[in-house]
């Protein structure tokens, strides 16, 4: 059986930073609703360890609370459909794919490519996505496709799965992975507190990898799934009227917590946690990584890399954990064991170990 490495990521935002103007706006709206509830916002965002969220769509520069973005694309009262959401998808969603696969810099390779995976659960359409980047990056038209949806942000592990079992079956496959996002096309028109704060985390962004059997960058071991029991209801994502609703309760961060705990030994395959070198956390938010820090008592310094995304990024749904794996790779870490874990709908965690190439 042939080892399968992720040989390169990269990682794409849009150009628009919309958390602070998310934050006014938020703001001003739960103060017409309950002046408590405002002032409680502003306290949990100050806490949130997140700094800049990236969207497709520019920020206003109106007064706050008149409307979100410049294009009126959010205006108070009167959010768009799901047709609208759907059609500024068609319209950014490409662009942001290609400029994640064009910084891999794949030059003569791209005619190495044999698969192509691509992970979504912000917006579909058909011909898609996989389609667009066979043209727009001159990929072989013989590609072999794979769509993975509406997984939310484990995603990016299933994928990573896939393409371990590819290369392990063969030996010339080489894979290409791209992860891509645009949450910030789901807002909601409201002033309920919880669906403001979960609003807070997300932001749009799109990472790019190769995985082959060429030994270079990181090796994946194995793969492991745990789902907590009667916590299904905890993490929901469906598509209505007025765009994909999405339900994260707060005791996310405690279930999460509470599985890993009792799973601890099946995911890191007996080894003690402070046998791991490297870990690749999905931020799925501070709360989150707090508990995954407990449950395995591992040092503040461990999840670094995952902090440091949330702060610069938020949660970019499945591209956030190869933002944090791009990351970790950059440090030129060699010979390193290391444990991936993503959070989403189920509720699951996905994991991964895996070794840095010496």
């Amino acid at each position: 059986m042939h080892t399968a490495y992720i040989n390169r990521v990269a990682t794409a935002v849009p150009p628009y930073d919309v958390h602070d103007a998310f934050r006014r706006f938020a703001q001003s709206a739960l103060l017409a609703a309950d002046p408590r509830n405002a002032q409680l916002f502003e306290r949990m965002a100050g806490k949130s360890g997140i700094e800049h969220r990236y969207s497709c769509l520019a920020p206003s520069n109106l007064p706050e609370g008149e409307r979100l973005d410049a294009a009126g694309f959010y205006p108070h009262g009167g959010y768009p459909d799901t047709t609208a959401r759907m059609q500024q998808f068609e319209r950014h969603a490409p662009e942001l794919a290609q400029t994640a696969v064009d910084r891999l810099q794949l030059g003569a390779d791209r005619d190495r490519i044999t698969h192509l995976l691509i992970t979504c659960c912000t917006g579909f359409s058909a011909p898609g996505i996989d389609f667009e980047l066979i043209e727009r990056c001159g990929l072989p038209s013989t590609v072999e496709r794979t769509m993975i949806g509406f997984m939310g942000c484990y995603a990016a592990i299933n994928a990573l799965k896939l393409a371990h079992h590819i290369v392990r079956s063969e030996a010339a496959a080489h894979v290409l992975i791209v992860n891509l996002e645009l949450c910030t096309l789901h807002l909601k028109d409201t002033t309920d507190l919880e669906q403001m704060l979960s609003f807070l985390l997300f932001g749009d962004g799109c990472a790019a990898s190769i995985v082959s059997a060429e030994p270079v960058g990181t090796a994946l071991d194995s793969f492991h799934a745990v789902l907590v029991p009667d916590t299904r209801e905890l993490i929901t994502w469906n598509i209505r009227e007025t765009g994909f609703d999405m339900v994260l309760s707060g005791r996310v961060p405690a279930a999460i917590h509470d599985g890993l705990q009792k799973h601890g030994d099946e995911i890191l395959a007996g080894a003690p946690a402070a046998s791991i070198d490297l870990w690749a956390v999905h931020p799925g938010g501070r709360t989150v990584l707090d508990a995954v820090e407990r449950a395995f008592e591992l040092t503040p310094a461990a999840l670094a890399s995952s902090r440091e995304v949330l702060r610069r990024y938020g949660n970019m749904s499945s591209a956030t954990v190869m933002f944090v794996i791009e990351s970790l790779l950059r440090s030129r870490t060699h010979g390193r064991s290391g444990c991936a874990m993503s959070f989403g709908p189920g509720l699951i965690a996905e994991t991964m170990l895996f070794r840095t190439a010496a």
